[in-house]
């Protein structure tokens, strides 16, 4: 017993030393030795670092989807800089864009401040690239400071100016030129910016160049298709005795081109003719489109075909022998005497009824059940409608982005139409076109076409 029990002792001493020495050649079931705290604290050291850095990193792939995702300027710019100040936490931060000259800022998008500071600053020319901002345009370097008004190139605040005292800027480089400067002061902890703060606006700042390109880009085709829309548009010759003018506006966020056109002539008889319409779709097909109906439009005009019916009837046929095949909404009318009175009569192919504004008497549609627009069945018959134009009563065709809002029912933007041309309706037609195309009741989403034709209201009207 007392071998036995002697036994178990040794066995027992052998595995308190073999647990003490660390060595494995213990009991696998016990667990491993704990390192010693020092350790500890630098191992969640580090996984604390490693935390806040994968956290910086999506905060960072976040902004630079942010500023990447939109392709106006103004608004890509300012996102931009709020994208920043996220980044880093700071309170203030702002975008200067250089000159044409690279020797100041013609653009400056400041950000962050407050109701207040915004009065204080009233009067206050915005900056133009001295001081620190200057240094920062001649030397375009990520720039740290700790205290602006201790740097050699500080030139102090304008009155008024909130109090700032750290500086962090970062140069925006678009296709090898400094397009300008991205500025961020003071931190929300109270801190200078720090290395990392540096590392993740220049990363920013990468991204926000190709951004900024893009916007620069798509701006650049938008003025390009706008120019290219009107060149295919006419500009209204002389229609003495009657006055006509007409105004054309892109959507405020068009996708490509726009599919609205007009049209206005008198012919060799004295007759009055004017049309407009509406190619179904926003791209360069409905543009060709637009283009080659309103000049078959304009051949048929001159022909025999004097009932508008008619020339809608064989502009359709025209049209479905095209491989575009698009819709058209259309609306072809005719002024001309009859007897002692000026006569319209139009044929409508799913357009907007014209407008009738005569003077001494509110504004009225002539909204005639419409036909079926162009490209639809060639099979439907198409019908006219007339009616005596007062002398001094201006005709008022236009398409629907005048009137349409994706929130209201098309009642209503006639309605509001109705009401504003009513305010304005003594005014000569090309200004009349001008302040509904300014003040229309439809949401911009779609390009705009007025077109104002005013009989005589003198002795010519007789």
């Amino acid at each position: 017993m007392t071998d036995i029990g002697r036994h178990r002792n040794g066995d027992d001493d052998r595995g308190d030393d073999r647990d003490v020495s660390g060595t494995g050649d213990g009991d696998p079931s016990q667990p491993a030795p704990m390192p010693p705290y020092d350790d500890l604290l630098r191992i969640a050291e580090q996984l604390k670092d490693l935390g806040r850095t994968q956290e910086k990193l999506h905060t960072l792939l976040s902004a630079m989807l942010s500023v990447s995702r939109d392709l106006d300027l103004p608004r890509v710019l300012r996102r931009i800089v709020t994208s920043a100040m996220g980044l880093v936490r700071a309170r203030y931060g702002a975008m200067g864009v250089l000159a044409e000259d690279g020797e100041g800022l013609s653009v400056f998008i400041p950000e962050g401040l407050s109701d207040e500071e915004v009065a204080g600053l009233e009067g206050v020319e915005l900056p133009r690239g001295r001081g620190l901002l200057g240094h920062l345009i001649r030397h375009p370097v990520p720039l740290r400071v700790d205290d602006i008004g201790a740097h050699p190139a500080s030139a102090g605040f304008p009155p008024g100016h909130p109090p700032m005292g750290t500086l962090l800027g970062v140069a925006i480089t678009v296709q090898g030129r400094v397009y300008g400067n991205l500025y961020l002061s003071e931190r929300a902890d109270g801190r200078p910016f720090d290395e990392q703060d540096e590392e993740v606006v220049v990363a920013l700042a990468g991204a926000a160049a190709v951004a900024i390109e893009n916007a620069r880009l798509y701006e650049q085709v938008r003025v390009d298709s706008e120019k290219f829309q009107r060149l295919l548009l006419p500009q209204l010759s002389d229609l003495h005795p009657f006055e006509a003018a007409a105004v054309y506006r892109p959507a405020t966020e068009p996708d490509q081109l726009g599919g609205d056109w007009y049209d206005a002539l008198t012919l060799p008889d004295g007759t009055c003719c004017l049309a407009i319409g509406d190619v179904c779709g926003h791209d360069l097909t409905a543009a060709a489109a637009m283009s080659q109906t309103r000049s078959m439009l304009r051949a048929l005009l001159y022909t025999r075909l004097h009932l508008p019916s008619r020339v809608l009837t064989q502009l359709d046929l025209a049209l479905h022998a095209l491989p575009s095949g698009l819709v058209t909404t259309a609306l072809v009318a005719r002024i001309d005497r009859r007897e002692d009175q000026w006569v319209l009569r139009w044929s409508n192919a799913g357009h907007p009824p014209p407008l009738l504004l005569a003077p001494g008497s509110p504004p009225c549609y002539l909204d005639e059940d419409p036909c079926l627009p162009l490209g639809v069945d060639l099979n439907l018959p198409r019908y006219d409608s007339a009616y005596g134009l007062p002398p001094g009563s201006t005709v008022l065709l236009f398409t629907d982005g005048l009137i349409e809002h994706h929130q209201r029912p098309i009642e209503t933007g006639l309605r509001s139409l109705a009401e504003l041309a009513a305010i304005h309706t003594a005014l000569p037609p090309e200004r009349l076109c001008e302040i509904l195309a300014d003040h229309h009741p439809g949401d911009g989403r779609d390009d705009i076409a007025v077109l104002a034709v005013r009989v005589p209201d003198g002795p010519e009207a007789s």
